[in-house]
């Protein structure tokens, strides 16, 4: 059967066939019961890039354009470490990372992540962060 973007939504209702954990389970194996009996750890519990890929189309047919690039992300960050996630939030903290600092971040995500929407996403910031002065200094991002 073929996705329609606007009409299997939501998916987990209409099409759990589509969604799958990172392990490969479906829908209906996330019970209390697998929990209890220790069949499930919580790398079971987090969203694919393909199931979050699917949510942006949904978000784009229903003309939310801003909410499927987030979506689109978020995919990309599925295959980044949670310490690598970490960094990237600590350096787009405003005043925490200089100009360079987020250059150099950006262009680890599409080096080592192939995450080439974040890397842009990034690079937008750096220069919203450049017009309205919340670059970090040299002395203070050396400190964080």
């Amino acid at each position: 059967m073929v996705f329609d973007a606007a009409g299997d939504y939501p998916l987990g209702t209409r099409r759990p066939d589509l969604v799958r954990t990172p392990g490969g389970l479906a829908l209906d194996e996330l019970t209390l019961d697998a929990l209890r009996a220790g069949s499930l750890d919580a790398s079971e519990m987090r969203a694919t890039a393909e199931t979050l890929r699917l949510q942006g189309e949904v978000a784009r047919a229903a003309g939310r354009s801003e909410l499927a690039a987030n979506l689109d992300r978020a995919a990309e960050l599925t295959a980044v470490p949670d310490e690598v996630i970490l960094e990237i939030y600590t350096g787009l903290r405003p005043h925490r990372s200089t100009s360079d600092q987020l250059e150099q971040l950006a262009e680890r995500l599409e080096r080592e992540f192939g995450a080439t929407l974040t890397a842009a996403f990034v690079r937008e910031a750096k220069e919203v962060y450049a017009t309205r002065n919340l670059l970090g200094s040299n002395e203070r991002a050396a400190q964080v």
